[in-house]
């Protein structure tokens, strides 16, 4: 087996993704392992580990499985610059549109997080509050 091709177990290790999750991407068709060895192992090649951590990175941000299939074909597309100019100009449209997506979300989530600390430091202001009346009643 060439260096350039690696096991899903190493895949695992290098994306933080479960053996469980890589191989449901390719059974939905998101990441298809470039080949296989003679023993019938997936043998992942660097642009495959690359689409699967693009694939992660678009988990937390909601994006459904088609989103994700549609923004790796028009990935796909970009790079394999066959189309006219008016093919490559729909194509960079809707990477476009995915970046505006991934940029609400990632609002969304900030506004979240926000909440979320903001009820975390009302908690902690109410324990300091609780433990300060225990210590002066001693």
């Amino acid at each position: 087996m060439g260096q350039d091709r690696k096991q899903i177990g190493e895949v695992s290790e290098r994306t933080g993704l479960s053996l469980r999750t890589i191989r449901y991407y390719e059974e939905v068709g998101l990441v298809i392992p470039s080949a296989r060895s003679h023993g019938g192992f997936r043998l992942y090649t660097d642009s495959d580990i690359a689409r699967l951590l693009l694939v992660k990175q678009m988990k937390p941000l909601d994006f459904s499985l088609e989103e994700m299939r549609d923004l790796l074909t028009t990935l796909d597309e970009l790079e394999r610059d066959d189309a006219g100019t008016a093919g490559r100009e729909a194509t960079l449209e809707r990477l476009s549109t995915f970046e505006a997506a991934a940029e609400l979300r990632c609002q969304s989530l900030r506004a979240q997080l926000e909440s979320a600390e903001e009820f975390a430091g009302n908690l902690r202001r109410e324990l300091d509050d609780r433990r300060t009346v225990v210590a002066g009643s001693r």
